[in-house]
């Protein structure tokens, strides 16, 4: 569970709440259905637009990492990979086979294997990166869904802004309407700007955060390998790879 995501999402909850209520607001003017539904419903329908439906539902999916990344112990990686690198440097690579379906890291057990296969170095490093940049991509992906829906919803939150405001000119002859109109129009900003703002950029930052340190553990385990397939000196590689958890 990542405890900061949690605490963020409830602190801007309850700043809003608070902010709210202290000034003599009621919580039920702060809940307007119609403007939610102008708000997310038009944020949703413009980012199913701009992106294939694949790519909107894996957005939706990554919401679990977000608040419950399942980050490895980097350090717990390193001592199993200079203990793989002592077993093979004393008794050769084909030692670890037995190892790679005890690994939890899908990227470590592949590049393992294909060590142990007898891939060239060159072509480990090449296949190893190819599929990086390949999750690259996609996780990218995901994150611009966010970015660009947090771009819309202030957007559209001043378009239910506007509907409202017509609503109210519509209705000047009947002052009771009035009331549920004006709410309506400042509501409806206060979703397109709060979303935006509180929840979806920030959201999409924090997927690029996590991308970021993923990427930077793979190439760690891209180097570790190679330096097992080498028959690199086990201190020479621990020391090594304590520099990629220094950049992390």
């Amino acid at each position: 569970m990542d405890r900061a995501s949690f605490l963020g999402l409830i602190l801007g909850i309850a700043a809003i709440i608070a902010g709210n209520m202290i000034d003599g607001g009621r919580l039920n003017t702060i809940l307007q259905p119609t403007a939610a539904i102008i708000v997310f419903g038009g944020t949703l329908g413009a980012t199913l637009l701009s992106f294939p439906f694949r790519d909107v539902v894996r957005a939706v999916a990554s919401l679990r990492s977000i608040f419950f990344q399942r980050t490895g112990n980097p350090e717990a990686i390193i001592r199993d990979i200079i203990r793989y690198a002592h077993m093979a440097r004393r008794n050769g690579l084909i030692i670890l086979e037995p190892e790679i379906v005890k690994i939890s890291h899908p990227f470590l057990a592949k590049a393992l294997k294909l060590a142990i296969d007898g891939t060239s170095p060159v072509m480990l490093r090449e296949i190893m990166e190819q599929e990086n940049t390949t999750y690259e991509e996609e996780r990218r992906r995901i994150a611009k869904v966010y970015e660009t829906a947090g771009g819309f919803a202030p957007t559209i939150g001043i378009v239910g802004a506007v509907l409202g405001l017509i609503h109210v000119m519509e209705n000047l002859s009947d002052p009771s309407k009035l009331g549920a109109g004006i709410a309506v129009a400042f509501v409806a900003t206060i979703y397109g700007v709060g979303s935006a703002n509180l929840f979806i950029l920030p959201m999409a930052k924090k997927l690029t955060h996590a991308l970021n340190r993923d990427l930077s553990q793979r190439e760690m385990l891209i180097e570790a390998v190679l330096g097992i397939q080498a028959g690199t000196n086990p201190h020479h590689l621990e020391e090594r790879l304590k520099v990629f958890l220094e950049e992390q």
